[in-house]
């Protein structure tokens, strides 16, 4: 993730939109970078439930880092890409961007893979499209 070559426009498909609220915010009014993470991994469960067809969980998160804080009222968009999958495990690039009445266009706040398991109702790992 680099901020000097921020691209112009979300790189995946629209996950999950949600309004940045004032519960979620930390002593200095801004969004607590916790919350943009867990809405970052529900948009890429999104996209690994269709992809696994069934069940998933996260196993790990990649790198990530924020680059401006978020603003309450701020309609926050997660998009989410495959990476690369494997037999029962994928790697899926979730990228957020916010927009807001301060905000001339949209600008992107952040980036990280996320990496999932196809898992089945008991929690034993399974071969991505199969229950």
């Amino acid at each position: 993730m680099s901020s000097i070559n921020t691209p112009a426009a979300p790189h995946g498909e629209l996950a999950l939109r949600v309004i940045a609220m004032p519960k979620d915010t930390n002593a200095h009014g801004d969004i607590y970078g916790g919350w943009v993470l867990s809405q970052m991994d529900l948009a890429g469960m999104v996209l690994a439930k269709r992809i696994a067809r069934g069940r998933v969980a996260t196993v790990s998160v990649g790198r990530m880092g924020f680059m401006r804080p978020v603003p309450i009222g701020a309609i926050v968009s997660c998009y989410a890409s495959l990476v690369e999958s494997g037999r029962t495990s994928m790697r899926i690039n979730v990228e957020v961007w916010i927009e807001s009445e301060t905000m001339d266009e949209p600008a992107k706040l952040s980036e990280a893979d996320f990496w999932y398991v196809a898992i089945t109702e008991n929690g034993k790992t399974r071969p991505i499209g199969q229950s």
